[in-house]
C-alpha cells in the first residue's frame, strides 16, 4: 500500500547521526551534508519538520542505568538535543534554508518555546522548523516527541533516518538472515517488538494515522529518493 499525497512530513534523525563517523558529538561536515538533503528536499515543496535525538551527547536511559536519577539524566538528553538543533540550524542558514528551532523547555535568549500555531506559519512561510526537548518532560524518548509534533503539526508521514534501511524480523547487525520488510503495520511492530521506534511512538502514530517510513540517512541522497517514493525503506501503517 503506497503513501498518501505527502505535503508535509517530520523527519526524525537519531543524535548518533550527527556524529558522522567520530565516537561522539557533532560532526559539522556530516551535518552539513544532512542539511544539503533536507534543503533538496524541501526545494521539492515540501514542509519540514525536524526532531533530533541527543544521544551524541547524552543519553538519559544510559544516565539512568549508570546510577543517574532517571528524570534528570533526562532532562540532560533533552538539553543535548537543544544543541543538536542549533547545530542542524546554523547548517541549514548557511545553505540558504531559513530555519526555526522550538524547545519544549523555554530557553528564549537561544531559540522559541513549542507554539503550534506560530510553528504552522513558520512552514507556510517556507522555514523549516525544529523541535527540540523532546516532549518536555522527563521518562519520553525522543521518539514520542516527534510522534507527538507530527500529530500537533498534522504531518502526512514521519520519516526516520536511521543507520539501518528499512524495518527487519530481527536484528540485522547481528543475524545476516534477517528479513526486510516493504510494509508492516502498526500492530505488528507492537506485538513483535521490532524496534522501529518506543511502543508509545507507534501508538501514537496508529491512533492518527501517520505511517512511519524508515530508511537509511547514511546513504547519500537517500532522503531524496525516500520522499519521492523511491529507495529502500520500509513503511509502517495500517493494513
Amino acid at each position: 500500500m503506497p503513501l498518501p499525497t505527502i505535503k508535509r512530513v517530520l523527519l526524525k534523525l537519531s543524535g548518533e547521526v550527527l556524529m558522522g563517523n567520530q565516537q561522539y558529538g557533532i560532526d559539522p561536515e556530516f551535518v552539513s551534508e544532512l542539511a544539503k538533503e533536507v534543503k533538496a528536499a524541501k526545494e521539492t515543496g515540501l514542509e519540514i519538520c525536524l526532531v533530533i535525538g541527543g544521544g551524541n551527547i547524552f543519553r538519559g536511559m544510559a544516565g539512568a542505568a549508570k546510577g543517574m536519577d532517571r528524570a534528570q539524566a533526562d532532562y540532560m538528553g533533552m538539553l543535548a538535543t537543544v544543541m543538536n538543533a542549533l547545530a542542524m540550524q546554523n547548517a541549514l542558514e548557511q545553505c540558504g534554508v531559513p530555519t526555526r528551532v522550538q524547545s519544549a523547555i523555554e530557553m528564549d535568549k537561544v531559540c522559541e518555546p513549542v507554539i503550534r500555531r506560530r510553528a504552522e506559519r513558520h512552514l507556510e512561510k517556507g522555514r523549516v522548523v525544529i523541535f527540540a526537548a523532546g516532549v518536555g518532560a522527563p521518562y519520553f524518548t525522543t521518539d514520542s516527541g516527534a510522534a507527538l509534533r507530527a500529530a500537533e503539526m498534522k504531518c502526512d508521514a514521519l520519516f526516520k533516518g536511521t543507520s539501518v534501511d528499512g524495518v527487519y524480523d530481527s536484528d540485522p547487525k547481528h543475524n545476516p538472515d534477517a528479513v526486510r520488510f516493504d510494509t508492516v503495520t502498526y500492530d505488528r511492530v507492537l506485538a513483535d517488538n521490532l524496534k522501529v521506534m518506543d511502543a508509545s511512538a507507534v501508538a501514537l502514530c496508529r491512533d492518527n494515522k501517520i505511517p512511519i517510513v524508515v530508511f537509511s540517512i547514511r546513504e547519500k541522497g537517500n532522503l531524496a529518493r525516500v520522499l519521492a517514493g523511491e529507495g529502500v525503506q520500509t513503511i509502517v501503517q495500517d493494513s
